[in-house]
Parts: C-alpha cells; sequence; structure tokens
C-alpha cells in the first residue's frame, strides 16, 4: 500500500491501461494473462519506448514530460479531466489549455444568461468574439444579433466604432484595460500564437494607431473585476460593477456580468430595458 501510494502515476496508467479492449485497437485478444492492453501495446501507441513506459508504471526514471504525457494521454484516449489528472499526478500541475476557436454557447450557458434579466451579461472566447448574451446586454451594451458575425468582437467595436466609443464614459482608460486584459487572456488560453490571434492583432494594428500603441507597451492587466461607466444616449450615465468567471470545463470562454452600481442606475437600467424589450 506505501508503495502504492508513493507512485500514484505509475497506479493511474496502470488502471487505465487495464480498462481499455484490444479488440477495439486492433489488437488481437486472444489467451492473455491480464486485462487491458500490454505495456508495450500503450507505448506503440504512444509512441515512446516501451522501457521508458514501463519505467513510469513502476514509479522509476524521474518526471516525465509534458510531451511524454501527451502522448501517453493520447495513446490511452484519456478525456480532458483525465489527461489533466495525469498532468498532477505526474509534474504537480495542470496542462497548458489548448485554444478551440468557438463560435457560440450551448442552450444551457444561454439560459444562464436569460435567468439574468436586469444584468447585463455576456460570454466572450478568448479572442474576444462574443459568443452569447442576453436581452439586458443587447439593450445595454451592443445589440449583437444586429451585427455579423465577425463583427461581435470587443477589440473591433472599442476601437472600430464611433457608437461604442461614444457610450464610455473614459475611453483612453477602457481601450488600455481592454488590451491589457486581451493579452492576458490570449496567453491563458494558449491562443498567443495562434493563427487566428495574430491575424485579429494585425488587423486592428493597420486599423488603429492607438490600437498598435497600447499593444506596443506590452501591458497586462486582470480582467476579474471593476467598474464600467456608460454613458448611454437614453438611459444617460450609468455606473456598473463588473465580475468576470470563468466556464467550468471551457477554458476559452469567459463569462462578464453588469450590475448597477446604486438603486438609481438600478431603476434607469430597468427602465431601458423595458422599452426595449416592446
Amino acid at each position: 500500500m506505501a508503495d502504492e501510494k508513493a507512485n500514484r502515476l505509475g497506479t493511474y496508467l496502470r488502471d487505465r491501461r487495464t480498462r481499455l479492449d484490444p479488440a477495439s485497437f486492433g489488437f488481437v485478444s486472444g489467451r492473455r494473462r491480464t486485462p487491458g492492453l500490454r505495456r508495450e501495446e500503450v507505448a506503440a501507441r504512444a509512441n515512446i519506448s516501451p522501457t521508458w513506459y514501463t519505467w513510469l508504471e513502476q514509479g522509476r526514471g524521474g518526471a516525465p514530460s509534458a510531451d511524454v504525457l501527451d502522448r501517453i494521454a493520447k495513446g490511452l484516449m484519456l478525456t480532458e479531466p483525465e489527461r489533466e489528472h495525469l498532468y498532477m499526478l505526474g509534474l504537480g500541475r495542470p496542462p497548458e489549455v489548448r485554444y478551440q476557436p468557438v463560435e457560440g454557447v450551448t442552450p444551457r450557458l444561454q439560459r444562464v444568461l436569460d435567468a439574468m434579466p436586469f444584468s447585463p451579461a455576456i460570454i466572450k472566447n478568448a479572442m474576444w468574439d462574443v459568443v452569447g448574451w442576453n436581452k439586458a446586454a443587447a439593450a445595454l451594451l451592443t445589440d449583437y444579433s444586429k451585427l455579423p458575425r465577425e463583427e461581435r468582437n470587443i477589440l473591433r467595436l472599442v476601437f472600430g466604432s464611433s457608437r461604442v466609443r461614444a457610450k464610455q464614459a473614459d475611453w483612453e482608460s477602457v481601450a488600455r484595460f481592454v488590451v491589457g486584459a486581451f493579452r492576458a487572456d490570449v496567453a491563458r488560453a494558449g491562443a498567443s500564437g495562434s493563427a487566428e490571434v495574430t491575424a485579429l492583432i494585425g488587423e486592428l494594428c493597420r486599423a488603429s494607431p492607438e490600437f498598435e500603441a497600447l499593444w506596443r507597451d506590452n501591458n497586462v492587466v486582470a480582467h476579474g473585476e471593476g467598474v464600467k461607466c456608460i454613458q448611454h444616449p437614453e438611459a444617460g450615465l450609468l455606473d456598473l460593477e463588473f465580475s468576470s468567471f470563468a466556464v467550468e470545463g471551457r477554458p476559452e470562454l469567459g463569462l462578464i456580468v453588469y450590475n448597477p452600481a446604486s438603486p438609481a442606475d438600478a431603476e434607469r437600467l430597468k427602465a431601458l430595458i423595458k422599452v426595449k424589450a416592446i
């Protein structure tokens, strides 16, 4: 029992290996002394040395690299939570996030947004494309449903839309904050060097000298919480507290919820939403 506790990585690998059906991988089942795949079969699928894989199960050879763990995870057909657990056992940390472009949200997430009728809320991806929103966000911020999909991007709106710019009580501060938070988000999502992010940054630099200057500053800020001031053409000046949340199991998505900072702000916001709903 003591050895098993000390070699949790090897115990986990052995458990996953013995649960696999050899026939489903094209291996002849025949007469096998133990269930599941053999060590050399997992090693072949992971494209690593059978000796090295055997050592890992036996708790020998030191800590594996991230590349080796990824190969083994693929060879064992681990789910994303299982792969994360493999990293925690092997390296004591979770894996780097794999960037995955997202175009929309699930019906479940949309229902979460819709359950906040008087709190504007949006869901954005790592590119800062708005992929989900509620009616309150459409009334106060932007009616994203009326925009082409490629224009539903917070950076494009902040630096390219005169209407959005006019709504910001302090546009310069908002712009600096947005660029710094975007830089942090794409790094966290593992998307910094992706073709999509590189293209977006190039596009914004060409279209906006202000964005180019801010991007060159290399400023990074957290996007956890704060206060946003909106100069709405119909509702007037509104102070909103915002909070950001990660979407469990979807590290490429972020939820931002805006709440009125005072009862007076709440009344003006409710009146605006009711008018827009008519």
